[in-house]
């Protein structure tokens, strides 16, 4: 894998977080709260093809990773915000920054996550398979 495979991912999960929710208010989370029946048959489409596109990110992401790797992960990047609050460079009392950087941090640990079998496998050579059994 390449920078450009990486940053392809990354871009896709970072659309894929956009796109759910962002503090400009035009987001899944924005349209479809008030929750109303105007255009409902669409607001659930939509939705289904969002948890679809979730749920195939995180199950990557989980395998690649696993749950112990998440949480190092998210914790690193939490620890990496709070030393820019505490240098000063950051400043959170904007709840919009906040918003942010949870945005970009999450979809960072999603990029790097379903990018990170394909890291592993060009350091160490090993390929990252799913458990199939011969019957």
């Amino acid at each position: 894998m390449n920078l450009g495979g990486f940053l392809l991912r990354w871009l896709f999960t970072t659309l894929l977080v956009l796109i759910t929710f962002n503090p400009t208010g035009y987001s899944l989370f924005h349209w479809l709260l008030p929750l109303s029946d105007a255009q409902l048959p669409l607001k659930i489409l939509t939705v289904i093809f969002i948890l679809g596109c979730y749920f195939f990110i995180l199950s990557a992401t989980f395998k690649s990773l696993g749950l112990l790797g998440v949480v190092i992960l998210v914790a690193f990047c939490s620890t990496l915000i709070w030393l820019f609050v505490d240098q000063g460079w950051l400043d959170l009392a904007d709840s919009g920054i906040l918003s942010w950087i949870m945005i970009f941090m999450i979809s960072t640990v999603l990029g790097i996550g379903i990018s990170w079998s394909h890291v592993k496998k060009r350091i160490t050579g090993q390929f990252d398979t799913d458990d199939v059994e011969d019957n």
